[in-house]
């Protein structure tokens, strides 16, 4: 059970993880938090100052050296994900988890107000960019050892969430699909909803509320661990509740 669960030190030891939004908030935690637990981290994101601060602060924890890998999702053509699926296959020999965390808000607007280009850009960040990643990397990820796919999912159908919502309610109907397709190949696809925590994002969705009120990023690491330890055979398919 995930409530019982307490990771070992090694628990990723000698496995390679991608993670997407590695710059700051939940994404730059968890790739830390692997890196501690014997990850060999690829950090992904757009902005290279905020993922080389990531990178020192893995190495001065004496974590494994990771990998950079700069990417605007929002421009990345299927040729630059089938690139970095090679650089990560000829550097690193193989491709163990893939964290999906990136995504951004868009507009707080009703729908009859919202701006297209701003809602395909929603769409294209948080839906069609971790499927054309997914796909240009399941090939590598099919010869690697127990591997394993997380999305961060932050679901909500209230007024005024907009593409937002619209798109992590198809992204998790996504990560169903893709986990039925593949849970005869062994591999692993769930969902991890980590609830309100202090993070730059939800400073952005809620500006009203106090950070200092909600929990940190570290308080919800334990079940984006468990996502990714090859020794919990968790079922597939799942969304997994961090403050549970």
């Amino acid at each position: 059970m995930m409530q019982d669960y307490t990771p070992k030190t090694d628990a990723l030891k000698d496995r390679v993880i991608l993670v997407t939004g590695a710059g700051d908030g939940i994404g730059a935690v968890a790739a830390m938090t692997y890196a501690r637990h014997g990850a060999t981290v690829v950090l992904l994101g757009r902005t290279m100052f905020k993922l080389e601060k990531i990178y020192d602060a893995i190495k001065e924890n004496g974590g494994p050296e990771p990998a950079i890998y700069p990417l605007n999702l929002e421009g990345a053509s299927y040729k630059d994900y089938s690139d970095m699926a090679s650089t990560i296959e000829a550097e690193l020999g193989q491709l163990n988890g893939i964290l999906h965390n990136a995504a951004i808000l868009g507009e707080a607007t009703p729908i009859k107000n919202y701006d297209i280009i701003t809602w395909q850009r929603v769409l294209h960040v948080n839906l069609t960019a971790p499927f054309m990643l997914t796909q240009a990397c399941l090939p590598l990820m099919q010869t690697s050892s127990d591997p394993r796919i997380t999305f961060t999912m932050h679901r909500v159908e209230n007024a005024y969430w907009g593409a937002y919502g619209v798109s992590k309610a198809a992204l998790e109907t996504f990560m169903k699909i893709l986990a039925d397709e593949l849970e005869n190949q062994a591999v692993t696809v769930n969902a991890i909803c980590p609830g309100e925590v202090r993070s730059p994002m939800m400073n952005r969705a809620y500006p009203g509320k106090t950070p200092e009120d909600l929990p940190n990023i570290e308080s919800i690491m334990n079940t984006y661990l468990y996502a990714m330890d090859p020794q919990i055979k968790s079922e597939t398919g799942q969304i997994l509740s961090a403050t549970e």
